[in-house]
């Protein structure tokens, strides 16, 4: 089986590269960005299952990363991490297709939970 291919995007390297060890460990495949520019350029020509993007970012905001993955994948799991939680904000990405939102600091333990939910139902669809 295809392992799953993650990708994190935070313009803070300290998340991405915790993320990337921790997410490695659990068996994915991950590439991370902390330019959202050349993430959005990545998105274009690979397809991820999971995609753990910052909301606020220059230039590129977690929205329009969301908007471009759905509209290339809609089955791709997107996953809003942001230190600026609103509950507009999370209800926009929620009502945009984001599998889950979640405030920064975050325990890397929650996010782990929340990435297993993504990967079961990305399972379960492609045993569909």
């Amino acid at each position: 089986m295809n392992k799953i291919k993650v990708l994190v995007i935070d313009d803070e390297p300290i998340v991405c590269k915790r993320l990337k060890v921790t997410l490695e460990k659990m068996g994915f495949e991950v590439e991370t960005f902390t330019d959202s520019v050349a993430a959005l350029e990545r998105l274009k020509k690979t397809d991820f299952d999971i995609i753990v993007t910052d909301l606020k970012m220059e230039k590129v905001d977690g929205i329009q990363i969301l908007e471009a993955a759905k509209q290339k994948n809609p089955q791709t799991e997107i996953i809003i991490i942001t230190g600026f939680a609103t509950s507009e904000a999370a209800k926009d990405a929620l009502k945009k297709g984001a599998f889950d939102f979640i405030a920064k600091p975050f325990r890397l333990e929650d996010l782990r939970n929340i990435i297993v939910q993504a990967t079961e139902k990305i399972e379960q669809q492609k045993n569909v």
